[in-house]
């Protein structure tokens, strides 16, 4: 995929997390279990925050989402860098729509470490080192979930 500047790649993110947030209704409005169906709308909710940060990056508002936010160090388990992509089917098991959405999480990370790499102001790059870390954690989570899944599956 060719960018011809940060607009570009700001522009593709941002089609990105729209595309996560459906993915994740999706997913979650055909959960049947309570429990796992929330998990999927929430991290919904959450890439459309991601979405409207970076709507608000781009069109030079910068408002107050990272007032308050605390960056830490989030552990990589690398889980889904190992597994080939999936393609999403109504009928997926568990266990692999886990695996697809926490592949989704790590090429979003790949994404935000990049436009990280290429912000030309501090504001953008903190808005890129936060996005960085909410995908990370989306990541661990997944991948957490998927392990203790799998545990109860006796794998």
């Amino acid at each position: 995929m060719d960018f011809n500047n940060l607009t570009d790649i700001i522009d593709f993110a941002i089609s990105q997390e729209s595309e996560a947030a459906d993915f994740y209704r999706r997913v979650g409005e055909k959960e049947a279990r309570e429990g796992k169906k929330h998990i999927f709308l929430q991290f919904a909710d959450e890439e459309d925050k991601h979405r409207r940060l970076l709507e608000n990056l781009k069109s030079g508002i910068q408002g107050t989402a990272l007032d308050g936010y605390r960056f830490t160090w989030i552990t990589d388990i690398k889980r889904s860098n190992y597994v080939a992509d999936l393609v999403f089917t109504p009928d997926m098991p568990y266990r692999d729509i886990l695996m697809l959405a926490a592949k989704r999480e790590e090429k979003s990370l790949a994404l935000y470490n990049l436009l990280l790499g290429k912000a030309e102001d501090e504001a953008a790059r903190q808005v890129f080192k936060m996005l960085c870390q909410e995908e990370a954690k989306h990541k661990l989570a997944l991948e957490g979930t998927l392990d203790a899944y799998m545990a109860e599956m006796g794998d």
